[in-house]
């Protein structure tokens, strides 16, 4: 199954998330082709949960998108963006797109957990 561009599957999900009232914006764009895809949830709280790509298949059978959280507890926006900054170092191509939700939650999958 051929896997959705990144650049197309960002620009789907800041339109889903527009058309159920949450604030989207890309903070960091990354390769159009294959970019992984990093999801900050921002809480309206001062806090984030940052959501990436898991290790292994990063879609299910569906061809949905999965995501594992990156750190255990929402973080500050310092802490993202340190987390951005030691990730450029790896890779360049990688997206960061921002919701805003109380809810702390964006209708992303998480991957399945051993």
């Amino acid at each position: 199954m051929n896997r959705i561009k990144s650049r197309i599957w960002v620009e789907a999900l800041l339109r889903r998330c527009q058309s159920q009232g949450k604030f989207g914006a890309v903070l960091k764009t990354g390769a159009d082709e294959a970019g992984a895809v990093f999801v900050a949830i921002n809480r309206l709280n001062g806090t984030l949960d940052l959501l990436a790509p898991p290790p292994g298949p990063s879609t299910n059978d569906a061809g949905e998108r999965w995501f594992q959280k990156t750190f255990p507890a929402p973080v500050s926006p310092m802490e993202l963006n340190t987390f951005i900054e030691r990730q450029k170092r790896f890779d360049q191509d990688f997206w960061v797109v921002e919701i805003e939700t109380r809810e702390g939650f964006a209708d992303l999958s998480l991957a399945p957990t051993d």
